[in-house]
């Protein structure tokens, strides 16, 4: 059973339109122009991604709780969301944290991942292979990466994901991969089979 889901999302400027890449073409250029944001994008990430509503979080961040909730089929998971505009033009990436209820095999987690249509595992750390926006942007895959066992909880589990928002939705990435672990009975009632 998945407990806890935390997830941080650093979402390319594309996100917010044209505005947003303007603005960071001319700030990398010393050039004062209209903005998207209301605080320099370039060499800069803001915590700041959509408007802010209640208790703190933003909008972008409470999509991300209420989709969760809503393709898992199960509104107990605690899920807690962190979303951050980077002047990246090209994807969206995410820390993503996954507690069970139980231990896991990290083998098992891979070969799932592995036989998943529409994504890439990228995980070689001994090579530097991992998922980056620079790889991924124009592409329809979802690249995760960097799978591994939170050393701080028992039965958690770390991985980096990333994907061209202008082809997938920031939540898209985690809400893919977790559609396929239900539809092919992966997960059961939120149950690994």
């Amino acid at each position: 059973k998945i407990n806890r889901i935390v997830v941080s999302t650093y979402q390319s400027i594309t996100g917010t339109g044209v505005k947003a890449v303007r603005q960071l073409e001319n700030e990398s250029k010393g050039i004062e122009g209209d903005a998207a944001y209301p605080y320099q994008i370039h060499k800069n990430a803001l915590p700041h991604c959509d408007v802010f509503e209640e208790a703190g979080y933003t909008k972008e961040e409470l999509k991300l709780v209420r989709e969760t909730h809503k393709i898992l089929n199960d509104p107990t998971i605690g899920v807690t969301a962190t979303a951050v505009r980077i002047p990246v033009v090209g994807g969206h990436s995410e820390a993503v944290n996954l507690e069970f209820d139980t231990n896991y095999d990290i083998e098992d987690i891979r070969k799932i991942l592995f036989s998943t249509d529409g994504v890439v595992v990228q995980d070689d750390i001994e090579k530097n292979q991992y998922p980056m926006p620079f790889f991924a942007e124009g592409k329809d895959e979802v690249f995760v990466g960097r799978i591994r066992r939170d050393l701080s909880r028992e039965n958690a589990l770390n991985m980096w994901i990333v994907a061209d928002n202008l082809r997938k939705g920031a939540a898209t990435n985690t809400i893919q991969i977790a559609e396929y672990l239900v539809t092919n009975k992966l997960i059961k009632n939120n149950v690994l089979a």
